[in-house]
C-alpha cells in the first residue's frame, strides 16, 4: 500500500479554502483512477509555532497506480487545482508502507 499524503499550511482565509478544498477539490481527487481510499481532515496544533491545517492522505495498491493516477487526465486536473487554490501552502510526501 502507498500513501500520498498532502499537509497544507494555514491559509490566510481559512474559511474560503475549506469550501473550495470540500466543493472543489475532494471531488477531483475521489475521481483519480486506482483511488483505494482518501480521508482528509484538520490539523488541531500541538504546540507553539505548528500551523499546519489539514493533511489529506489518498491511499493506492502501489506506486505505480499512484504514478498512473497523477498522470491521468483526472491527476493533472487536481494538479492544476492544487496550485491555483492552494499555492505555496503545501507539501507531497509519498509513503511506502512495509
Amino acid at each position: 500500500m502507498v500513501t500520498f499524503l498532502a499537509l497544507y499550511r494555514k491559509p490566510p482565509d481559512p474559511e474560503a479554502f475549506l469550501a473550495h478544498y470540500q466543493t472543489v477539490h475532494v471531488p477531483l481527487a475521489e475521481a483519480l483512477p486506482g483511488l483505494q481510499n482518501m480521508l482528509w481532515g484538520l490539523v488541531s496544533p500541538l504546540g507553539a509555532g505548528d500551523d499546519l491545517y489539514l493533511v489529506a492522505s489518498l491511499q493506492f495498491l502501489d506506486r505505480e497506480a499512484l504514478d498512473n493516477a497523477m498522470a491521468s487526465p483526472e491527476g493533472r486536473a487536481a494538479a492544476r487545482d492544487l496550485n491555483q487554490f492552494a499555492k505555496n501552502l503545501y507539501q507531497l510526501k509519498v509513503v511506502d508502507w512495509q
